[in-house]
């Protein structure tokens, strides 16, 4: 193998290993009255993306009417903050984020997940947000960064690498 393959593989299995390390990310978005909600990559709720963007495309501020999709009837409603899809019958996770990354591919946030972060946590990781990340935060024996986005701020949570 020649040097340059051997740096390039090296690099690959390096970027592999960090992509593979992070545990959970989330979407925090401060509430007009104080408080934060948390949305979650992974939730019980899953819709196709071709469900997502008819749904979003009738999002109205009062609601659309329900439609029927793969886990039940569901309305979208157009907020300040983004498309929230509302699948009212379903037994957890019944309000779904919609967002779409730097590529335009579409992105959903869940409103039930497996993450619990305190309000202290919540609030540090707000206030250390940066554009391209801010501080490396411990939060419960984890690493977590988070990052200002149009919605909220991201954070991605990660167990640190043993050695």
């Amino acid at each position: 193998m020649t040097p340059t393959k051997a740096l390039l593989a090296t690099i690959f299995l390096l970027a592999a290993s960090i992509a593979a390390a992070a545990d959970n990310s989330l979407l925090i978005q401060v509430e007009p009255g104080g408080g934060y909600r948390v949305w979650h990559t992974e939730g019980a709720t899953n819709l196709g993306e071709e469900e997502i963007l008819m749904l979003a495309a009738g999002a109205t501020p009062e609601g659309s009417a329900l439609q029927p999709v793969s886990a039940g009837p569901a309305r979208a409603f157009q907020t300040g903050n983004g498309v929230i899809i509302e699948v009212p019958g379903a037994a957890a996770d019944r309000k779904l984020l919609v967002d779409r990354d730097a590529c335009g591919a579409v992105k959903v946030w869940h409103a039930d997940g497996a993450t619990r972060l305190t309000e202290e946590q919540l609030t540090e990781l707000v206030i250390t947000a940066l554009p391209g990340g801010g501080k490396l935060v411990k939060v419960d024996g984890r690493y977590a960064k988070s990052f200002v986005t149009p919605l909220g701020y991201a954070v991605v949570i990660w167990a640190p690498v043993k050695r």
